[in-house]
Parts: C-alpha cells; structure tokens; sequence
C-alpha cells in the first residue's frame, strides 16, 4: 500500500510520518460503511495531516440532493468552527493593547450593566462579567437551544440564536440586554452567545465588522481565500446543500446551497457561528495554531497567548463534567477543560470544536496532528462519528512523541 493512493492515503507519506495506512484504510472504510453507505450521512470530507503533511484526504457522498458529487473545494456551514476564529480576533486584540482578559464586558458594552440573574430578573450578579467569561462559555448567557429553562424559552422566542438574524449588531446587543442570566458569571459553564457578543467586542474595539476585521487581520494574511460570512454568487455552485436528521431516522433538506441563506446580505454577523469555508482553507488556520500563532511568515498571535488558548481556563481547573449546565455543546464532558475559544484534552492535550452541521477539527500539538471532518448534517450529535475519528488516527499512530 504504501507509495500509492489508496482509498484517499498516501501510504508513503503516511509511513515517514510515523502512521500505519492500513490502519487510517480501515477508519475510512468504517465511515464509508456506517456513515455514507447506510445513508446517515449524504457526504465527507476529511483530511489529516502530521507535521502539516498530509497523510490522508478523503471526498466522499453527494454534495446536493441532486446527485452531485462532492468535490474537493465544497464549502460549508461551519457554524460554532467560527468561534475559533472569533477568539483568535480578540486575542489579537489583547496582544495589541486594546482589551485584557480581565475587562468587564461592560466597559465595550454599557448594555449589559444592569443585567440581573435568574428567572425572576432581580438578582445582581456577584461579579462582573469579564472577557474571560466570553472566550470560556462562564458568562451566564445560554442558547434557546439548551431547551432546559424559561430563560432559554425567551431567547428562542426573540431567535437569538438563528442563522440567519436581521438584526444589526447594537439591536443583538440591545434585545440581549433584556434577558437574565442564567447564573452568575464564572459559577458555571454553559455553551452560549457568548461568542457572539465577542464579535461583537471586536467589532466596536476595531471600529470594523466582523467580516471586514476577519478578512484584514486573519483570513487575507493567511490566504483562506473561501471563508466568508456572505457566500457570493460566483461561488455559490460550490456550496454543499444542507441536510437535518428527519422523525423516522432519515435525512432531508434543510439548506439547498445555490439557494442557501448565506447568501442573504443584511444580517447579524454571527462571531458564534456565522462563517461558510473549505477544508483547504481551514487546514491553513488550524496550521497557524499548530505552529503557536504563525504561517508562511505572517504571524497573528504569539506561542504564549496560543497556549494559553489551548490551556484549560476553567475556573478552579475543573472539567466540564464538574461545571457544565448545559444540555448540548460541541464536546464530551468528562475530562474535557475549555480555553480560550475551544475544548481540550486535560490528559491527550488535544484540542478542538466543531459545528452544529457536524462539522469538527481537532489538534494534537504534542504528535502535531491536526485532523478536519466536514459534513453537512444536522444536529452534530446524533452520531459518534467525531470520537471514532480520534480514536481511529490515534490507534494508526506507530511513533509516538514524548508528552
């Protein structure tokens, strides 16, 4: 096997990285049969690469419901995978002077000073909100969604967490401003908006939207030419359509892609989830994480603020198991800690998120692996295809490096 392409490996390289091609066949063909065969899932991407090699890529299924295949430069839904790039941008920001972990929200957004607590709305807070609270999900906001208490009723009354909102980002700001918080800022951790009011920080901190800021700072300097809030027409016959897990167990449309909603213009900018982009494109981000914040000579971030990004930020060191209140996020909980802007490893040091379209990335920085699987499936969690994942490349591993 080795020395050819088979079934999307490059047996050779794959060999002098250090992994067993039969094994990475094997994981393949597991998706192949569970996933796309069976009819669960309508099309893959995955890529895999080591010491930014790539060792295996992989396109499979249909990217439309009329039959077309799935090609190379598809582009995706990538949903909550924005929220990497969202928490990079303040970080950035923070390098430059402009804010501090440690800012109350309140200084950027005024909003928020008269938020109170729980259901009743009368609750102070016993601390401030802080930025660090927005990168690590503590800040007491929640998703309509979460579907667990009436305060999460009231953000899926006003769609606080839609696609495809009307609103700008001051009235985000303003109708969120209404609502209580689940809980006092740092006392737990549940998946929210809370990226999306980070956007939003970046927004009036740079005096730029978010798509603008993006596109200067970070997707210009590293060259991801097809991530974009707004899909343009020239490209929209590369969108994938979109596809929801249906009563009976089937799928059916949810997005069609030439007619998709991305490329609707007068929207929130969504800093949570808002972004459509490729494998490609995402591979380069996750390399400039991977090589502590620099690619190809441009360097957005340093080592140290990469690693503490990848660094467990929870308070006290706990896991999410210990803290989360939330009904649905991104990740498993038990042994999971969160950073800055994504889930990691407390033991493997890997660290990763993904997207409600079951879209999902995730990093080893010690066996500098770095793993990308795209789909286009609602919800995320109705498989367990991203723990295979991990579990298949880390069992094709033959030389292992020093933790």
């Amino acid at each position: 096997m080795a020395g050819d392409m088979v079934n999307g490996i490059d047996g050779k390289a794959a060999v002098a990285a250090g992994m067993d091609p039969d094994r990475l066949g094997a994981l393949v063909d597991h998706l192949d049969r569970t996933y796309l065969a069976s009819g669960k899932l309508p099309h893959m991407q995955l890529l895999l690469s080591r010491d930014e090699d790539v060792l295996l890529s992989v396109v499979r299924g249909q990217a439309r419901a009329s039959g077309e295949p799935l090609q190379a430069d598809a582009l995706y839904r990538i949903a909550s995978m924005t929220k990497p790039i969202t928490s990079v941008a303040f970080m950035m920001l923070v390098e430059a002077g402009k804010v501090a972990l440690d800012t109350p929200v309140t200084d950027v957004i005024p909003e928020f000073a008269d938020l109170r607590v729980g259901q009743a709305n009368r609750a102070r807070p016993k601390r401030p909100m802080l930025m660090i609270d927005l990168l690590r999900h503590t800040s007491g906001l929640t998703y309509g969604l979460q579907r667990q208490t009436p305060i999460d009723a009231r953000y899926r009354k006003l769609g606080l967490d839609e696609f495809q909102q009307k609103r700008t980002s001051d009235q985000f700001i303003a109708d969120l401003a209404t609502l209580p918080l689940e809980f006092s800022p740092g006392d737990k951790w549940n998946y929210s908006v809370s990226t999306d009011v980070l956007g939003v920080v970046v927004e009036r901190l740079s005096r730029l939207d978010l798509e603008t800021y993006f596109r200067t700072h970070i997707l210009d300097p590293l060259g991801m030419v097809d991530t974009t809030f707004m899909l343009p027409d020239e490209k929209a016959h590369r969108m994938t359509d979109a596809w929801r897990l249906d009563e009976g167990g089937g799928i059916s449309i949810a997005d069609i892609g030439v007619r998709s909603g991305w490329r609707r213009t007068g929207r929130f900018l969504s800093g949570g989830g808002g972004l459509v982009s490729s494998v490609e494109d995402y591979h380069r981000f996750a390399r400039m994480l991977l090589r502590g914040g620099e690619l190809d000579g441009v360097r957005l971030l340093a080592p140290e603020t990469v690693t503490q990004m990848r660094s467990n930020q929870l308070p006290g060191g706990g896991d999410l198991s210990s803290m989360s209140s939330a009904m649905f996020s991104e990740a498993d909980y038990q042994g999971v800690g969160f950073g800055l802007g994504f889930a990691m490893g407390m033991e493997s040091q890997e660290y990763y998120w993904g997207g409600v379209f079951s879209t999902y990335f995730w990093i080893d920085p010690v066996e500098r692996l770095i793993g990308l699987f795209m789909t286009q499936h609602l919800p995320s969690s109705t498989y367990p295809v991203r723990a295979e994942l991990r579990a298949g490349v880390s069992g094709a591993i033959v030389t292992r490096r020093p933790r």
